[in-house]
């Protein structure tokens, strides 16, 4: 089949589309979120909390109202989602479970070898999970300190995520970012966690795993890229192949945009989608909404910055003297344009969010147009935080040349 031919406001209104933000913050509730994430596979989990957790942040541009409670409670109570390894530290549907299996076998290899440092007090741990209940790691008198993956950790710890990794327990709930676990067997459906892996051949979990990749972003180009990890023992010859197979039986479709000399793929189930986009852009979907770090539209930024002429890098982990932004900055979405990038920062006790720093991409400047949706958009960002009142330092202030915004 001939290949979609798209220009590049397409191709942006189109992948903005698909990732329900063009426009913005349509879904609702718990439904909205379950639809989301059922649609892309999964969202990307980063421990940080500066201004909402980057999964919260993830759902708060698509879902109108959204509350931290609600996916805490389709992750905790409802058993609906689970934490969990694809995009690295994911949340993914619990009926995926089953597909990541070759994750739990390797890890479950590599855990209990006979020189794995907190082989031997496994044991204990599994007597007082049988006898107390769901436990977190400071639940447990064993302090002595091992060697774990970034820096030497309790013993505790190291036992808790071992056998969190092969599968064995499962995060009951988290106390902030401490996670409490339990059993598997206690949490998910048993007939669930006996479910053997769907594709135990390479060739068949990479095609699924290639395919729900580009689903989790709705439009990827076969290029190296940070899309792509996590799919395990996965190399570029072996993407390659995927592709190209997938391609032939018709479950992703070629699409090639105007000035980008690469083809793109996007699922099969979203043709009509993308045959569906106008030429031109629609004026009223001119509205303002603020990306995670780690949202699935920027996995891979190389392609950013082809569609949308927007580079942006984050800058979480480079000394302070290299950035060239800020801390934690999240980039800025108008219409189908990524118009500017801003650092908030949250104060947990008196509720008051700050805005740092903001800065404008090149051809944007503060317009009347432009900050009557930016307020709109601080007043649902305002309320996704639960802040009380919002300031604007020196240096936003004068780049946005205003002295404050209600929310």
């Amino acid at each position: 089949m001939p290949a979609i031919q798209i220009n590049l406001s397409q191709a942006r209104r189109f992948l903005l589309t698909y990732q329900g933000l063009y426009p913005p913050a349509r879904l609702q509730g718990k439904h909205g979120i379950m639809d989301y994430i059922r649609k892309v596979g999964c969202i990307q989990f980063d421990p940080l909390n500066i201004s909402g957790h980057n999964h919260e942040l993830v759902l708060q541009a698509r879902v109108d109202g959204f509350s931290p409670s609600d996916l805490k409670s389709l992750l905790y109570e409802d058993r609906r989602l689970v934490d969990g390894w694809d995009k690295m530290m994911s949340i993914y549907c619990v009926e995926d479970w089953p597909y990541f299996q070759r994750y739990r076998d390797y890890y479950r290899q590599r855990f209990t070898a006979p020189n794995h440092k907190a082989a031997e007090i496994i044991p204990q741990v599994r007597a007082a999970l049988n006898e107390r209940g769901p436990l977190s790691s400071i639940d447990l008198d064993m302090g002595h300190k091992i060697d774990w993956f970034w820096a030497p950790t309790r013993a505790a710890r190291a036992a808790l995520e071992s056998m969190y990794y092969w599968g064995e327990l499962v995060i009951h709930h988290k106390v902030n970012t401490r996670k409490v676990y339990d059993f598997a067997r206690q949490c998910l459906p048993l007939g669930l966690i006996e479910t053997p892996d769907p594709n135990p051949r390479d060739e068949d979990y990479f095609s699924w795993h290639i395919a729900r990749r580009i689903r989790s972003v709705g439009l990827l180009w076969n290029r190296a890229g940070d899309a792509w990890l996590g799919i395990f023992k996965l190399k570029a010859a072996q993407r390659e192949a995927a592709i190209q197979l997938l391609a032939q039986e018709q479950k992703i479709i070629e699409v090639r945009v105007d000035e980008i000399p690469y083809t793109f793929y996007a699922p099969a189930a979203s043709r009509s989608l993308l045959e569906s986009i106008p030429i031109q852009s629609e004026p009223n979907q001119n509205e303002v909404s603020f990306l995670a770090p780690l949202d699935n539209l920027l996995w891979d930024r190389r392609m950013v910055q082809a569609l949308f002429g927007f580079n942006y890098r984050w800058e979480v982990y480079k000394p302070a003297r290299e950035r060239e932004f800020g801390y934690y900055v999240l980039p800025v979405l108008y219409g189908e344009h990524l118009i500017g990038r801003f650092e908030p920062r949250l104060d947990k006790k008196t509720r008051q969010l700050t805005m740092k720093n903001w800065w404008w991409e090149d051809g944007c400047q503060p317009s009347d147009q432009y900050m009557a949706a930016l307020r709109e958009a601080f007043k649902r960002f305002a309320q996704f935080l639960g802040a009380r009142s919002l300031r604007l330092e020196p240096a936003a202030s004068q780049t946005l040349c205003i002295d404050s915004l209600d929310i």
